[in-house]
């Protein structure tokens, strides 16, 4: 249900919504945004819980970070500290630093919204159809979405030749010296790569001014209507809340 949404719609939402979670400095207000999008996703994208907890452990150590700084050194403005200390009635320092930990999770939440339900592909066709993305760059982000699981399958196999050639077991997890000989390969791989993509960006005749036809871009139907009035009304719902329980 959500895939099927235009990727305009979703990225509208989700920029409301971060920056939202960026004016409003309320730990409360952190915790709806972080358990807003994950019911979304768990409910209608059937996305294991387990698998957003994975996903969430990059922000928790980032959010980690502010939370020591904030007990360690205490270096917040007077604005963050007397919100944060009227919403914890804690200590100064453990309220910013509880806030600016839970401001990581909602961020870093969103964006994973965004990210599992949105296909690349479909994004950029909706950029160059609605917003004018320049063919051109379209396409240079269409190869590189390509580039990258090819310099994966083009390493696997590098790999596997070297082990049959020494006879020896091929590893699971690459150890540093054996990536550290990946990466000349790699990169001339890249560069042969690079070159093929702007010669048939020439060949296509992606220029600033030629007409051209995009196919499979997606429309905004009433789904997306639906989708960004429940999304906003949500956020006035959780402001509402926040402000009048102060």
């Amino acid at each position: 249900m959500l895939k099927a949404l235009n990727p305009l719609s979703k990225l509208c939402v989700c920029c409301v919504w971060l920056v939202a979670s960026v004016l409003v400095f309320d730990p409360r207000f952190q915790l709806a945004a972080i358990f807003v999008p994950a019911l979304t996703l768990v409910i209608f994208n059937r996305t294991s819980p387990l698998v957003l907890l994975a996903l969430m452990v990059p922000f928790a150590l980032f959010g980690f970070g502010f939370l020591s700084t904030s007990l360690l050194f205490r270096r917040e403005s007077d604005f963050a500290l007397r919100m944060a200390g009227e919403a914890l009635r804690a200590s100064p320092a453990f309220s910013a630093g509880i806030t600016l930990f839970l401001r990581a999770l909602a961020c870093g939440m969103i964006s994973v919204f965004f990210a599992l339900t949105t296909d690349p592909g479909l994004f950029v066709r909706a950029l160059m159809r609605h917003t004018g993305l320049p063919p051109r760059i379209g396409y240079s982000l269409f190869a590189a979405m390509q580039l990258v699981p090819d310099l994966a399958g083009e390493a696997q196999q590098m790999r596997l030749a070297r082990a049959m050639r020494s006879g020896r077991r091929l590893r699971r997890i690459p150890g540093p010296f054996e990536l550290m000989s990946l990466v000349i390969p790699l990169l001339a791989f890249a560069i042969r790569r690079a070159g093929r993509t702007a010669i048939a960006m020439e060949a296509r005749g992606l220029g600033p001014e030629a007409p051209r036809t995009i196919m499979n871009a997606p429309d905004f139907d009433s789904r997306d209507g639906i989708f960004v009035t429940v999304g906003f009304l949500v956020l006035g719902l959780c402001t509402a809340a926040v402000v009048m329980s102060q």
